[in-house]
C-alpha cells in the first residue's frame, strides 16, 4: 500500500494509511468528554491522539506484511490510499464543525458560559503542530532502529536482528525514563511544592494560644506543618460564630494537624498526632474525626466548618500529611505515602479510642476527600472494626482506583445507575450528590453510617483505565444532569479524553467536576452524623451561611 524506499531513508516516509487513521482520531477527539476544553487544549489532545492513530496505523502495516498478505498494487494502491484519505478528511471537517456545539454541550451542564467562537484554526494550528513534532521523534527512534538493526546483519539473521534492535532501543527508553528523567522530575516538583508550603526559616511566626496545634506546649513543629495544615488549624470557626448560628452555648472546635517534614516515619507522624490530641483533651468530645488531606496537604473546609457547626463546636479533628505533590501527581508517583500514613494515623487513635470506655468516648468517624478519600479507605479496616465500629464516614469524589469504593459500586443494586447507585436498602453505605440526597437512597440507617459523595462530572472518579478499548460503565447508561448527552465512547480517543479531564477537574465551577461544596457536605454530614434536635430548617440556615465556592468553609455576619 505504501512506498517503504530503502532503510536508510524509512524514517521520513509517509503512510497515507497510517495518516489517514490519524486523522480519525484527531477528529474524533473534538467529540465531548465530562470537562469543556479551550481550543490549545484541544488541539494539543488531538495532535497526540492523532500521533498515536499515526503509530498504531504504522503497527498494523508492518502487521500486514509480516503476514505476507498480498497489498493492492498500481493504480488500485493509490485508489485505496485516496478513498482512506478523503474518508479520513471528510469526517475532520464535521467534527470540526460541530466541535462547538459539543462543547457547548459541556458548559452549558456545567453552569460555564458558552463558546461564541469555535476557535477551529487554534485547534488545526496546536493539533498538526504537535503531531509534527511527535512525528519527528517517532522518526528518531526510527534511525536509530534502523542504524542499529544494520549493524546487527553483520553478526545474526535479519529476523533475529529486528527483533534484538526494538528490544534494546526500547530498553534504553525505558531505563533512561525510569532511573533520570522520572526521579527527577518527581524530586523537582516535591521540592516544588515544598517550598510553597512555607517551610522552616520562610514559616511565619508561630501562635501564641496553646490551644492551637504548633503553639506554646503544643508536640507539632509549627515550622514544620506547612501552610496547608497552618490554614487548617487556626480556620477553625469560634465557639462564639457558632452560638451565633446555633443559639445556645457551643465549644471552640479541635483541629490537630502533623505536617509531612515532622518526621520522615508515618508511625511517628501518627504518634505525634495522638499525643496532641490527648495534650487537647480531644477524646472529651462528642465526635473525633480522623481526616485524610489531599495529595498537598489541603483539608477542605467546607467538608469541616459544616460538621462543627452542625455538631455545637464539639468537635475534634485529627489529620497527618503525607505528600506535598498535587493529587493527580502523587496518585501516579506516590501511592503508596498516603496509604501508609492514613493507616499509622488510623492505627495509632484507634487503638487508644477503643481502650477508653463505650459510655464516654467520642462517636468516632473518618472522612477523606480525592486522594485523601481513596487512603482513609485504604485504612477503615472491617475486621479490626467488628466488635468496636466507627461511627460513619464521609469520602468525598473517591480516586477510580479505590477498592472499596469499586466494590460497594459493584454491590449496587440491579437498574440502580453506576454514577448513583443504591446499595440494598441504605442501612450502611449511601451514594450522594448535587442532585440526590443522602435521604434519597435509604430509610433507616444501621450501626454505621458511610456516605460516598460524588459528582457524575468528576474525572477522578470515573476515569477507567481500560477505557482505551472498552465502553465505562457509566457511558453505557442515560447521561447524568451535569453530562453531555452527546458524549460517545471511542476505543483509544476516549481514554485520552478522560486523563485530560482529570487533569483539568478543577477548572469547573463549585458543584461540578472535582470541586464539591459546602452544602452537599451539610446533606451528607446531616445523615452520617445524625445531629441532635436538627430539622430541615436549620439544614437551610446552615447552608445560607457556607459560602458556595471551593475552597471555603462558613462565616456568619
Amino acid at each position: 500500500m505504501e512506498h517503504q524506499g530503502h532503510a536508510g531513508s524509512r524514517w521520513y516516509s509517509i503512510s497515507v494509511f497510517a495518516l489517514s487513521l490519524g486523522l480519525v482520531l484527531f477528529a474524533a477527539s473534538l467529540t465531548p468528554s465530562l470537562i469543556p476544553r479551550g481550543p490549545v487544549l484541544q488541539g494539543a489532545l488531538a495532535g497526540l491522539v492523532m500521533a498515536l492513530g499515526y503509530m498504531i496505523g504504522r503497527f498494523l502495516l508492518s502487521l500486514w506484511r509480516g503476514l505476507q498478505i498480498p497489498e493492492p498494487s498500481g493504480k488500485w494502491s493509490t485508489i485505496a490510499r485516496a478513498i482512506c484519505l478523503v474518508a479520513a478528511l471528510v469526517l475532520l471537517v464535521f467534527c470540526l464543525s460541530k466541535s462547538m456545539e459539543w462543547q457547548n454541550s459541556v458548559r452549558v451542564r456545567v453552569d460555564m458560559d458558552l463558546l461564541e467562537g469555535g476557535g477551529v484554526i487554534a485547534v488545526l494550528a496546536t493539533g498538526l503542530a504537535l503531531f509534527c513534532v511527535l512525528f519527528l521523534i517517532g522518526a528518531l527512534f526510527q534511525s536509530a532502529f534502523d542504524a542499529l538493526r544494520r549493524r546487527l546483519y553483520r553478526v545474526i539473521p535479519p529476523r533475529v536482528a529486528n527483533l534484538l534492535g526494538l528490544v534494546i532501543v526500547l530498553l534504553v527508553v525505558f531505563v533512561a525514563s525510569r532511573d533520570w528523567m522520572l526521579p527527577s522530575a518527581i524530586e523537582f516538583l516535591d521540592e516544588t511544592y515544598e517550598t510553597a508550603q512555607d517551610l522552616f526559616e520562610t514559616a511565619p511566626p508561630a501562635p501564641t494560644d496553646s490551644f492551637i496545634a504548633g503553639g506554646p506546649g503544643s508536640l507539632v513543629d509549627w515550622e514544620a506543618m506547612g501552610q496547608p495544615g497552618r490554614n487548617f488549624v487556626t480556620s477553625a470557626p469560634s465557639a462564639a460564630a457558632i452560638e451565633t448560628f446555633s443559639g445556645a452555648p457551643a465549644e471552640r472546635p479541635i483541629r490537630v494537624y502533623v505536617g509531612r517534614s515532622q518526621d520522615d516515619d508515618p508511625k511517628e507522624r501518627a504518634r505525634v498526632a495522638l499525643e496532641e490530641l490527648k495534650r487537647l483533651n480531644a477524646f472529651d468530645r462528642k465526635i473525633l474525626l480522623i481526616a485524610s488531606p489531599t495529595g498537598t496537604g489541603w483539608l477542605d473546609p467546607g467538608a469541616h466548618d459544616t460538621l462543627e457547626f452542625m455538631q455545637n463546636g464539639d468537635v475534634a479533628t485529627v489529620a497527618v500529611q503525607y505528600s506535598f505533590l498535587q493529587s493527580p501527581l502523587a496518585l501516579i508517583f506516590e501511592t503508596d505515602t498516603g496509604l501508609e500514613q492514613a493507616s499509622a494515623t488510623m492505627e495509632e487513635v484507634y487503638r487508644y479510642w477503643r481502650t477508653l470506655p463505650e459510655d464516654s468516648r467520642p462517636e468516632l468517624y473518618m472522612h477523606g476527600i480525592s486522594l485523601g478519600a481513596w487512603s482513609s479507605m485504604h485504612a477503615f479496616n472491617v475486621f479490626q472494626m467488628l466488635d468496636k465500629p466507627i461511627a460513619g464516614a464521609v469520602w468525598a469524589g473517591p480516586p477510580f482506583p479505590s477498592y472499596l469504593w469499586r466494590q460497594t459500586v459493584a454491590a449496587r443494586n440491579a437498574g440502580t445507575p453506576y454514577v448513583l447507585p443504591v446499595i440494598q436498602d441504605g442501612e450502611v453505605v449511601r451514594f450522594s450528590s448535587q442532585f440526590r440526597k443522602p435521604a434519597q437512597s435509604g430509610g433507616e440507617w444501621g450501626r454505621i453510617r458511610i456516605n460516598f459523595l460524588q459528582y457524575a462530572s468528576d474525572p477522578i472518579v470515573f476515569f477507567e483505565p481500560d477505557s482505551g478499548f472498552r465502553k465505562p460503565e457509566w457511558m453505557k447508561e442515560p447521561p447524568a444532569p451535569d453530562v453531555s448527552p452527546d458524549l460517545r465512547f471511542v476505543p483509544v480517543v476516549t481514554q485520552f479524553q478522560l486523563a485530560l479531564d482529570m487533569a483539568l477537574s478543577k477548572a469547573l465551577p463549585g458543584g461540578f467536576g472535582h470541586n464539591y461544596l459546602a452544602r452537599d457536605y451539610i446533606d451528607a454530614w446531616v445523615a452520617v452524623s445524625n445531629p441532635e434536635d436538627w430539622s430541615p430548617s436549620r439544614t437551610r440556615a446552615l447552608k445560607a451561611i457556607c459560602n458556595l465556592g471551593k475552597d471555603t468553609g462558613c462565616a456568619v455576619e
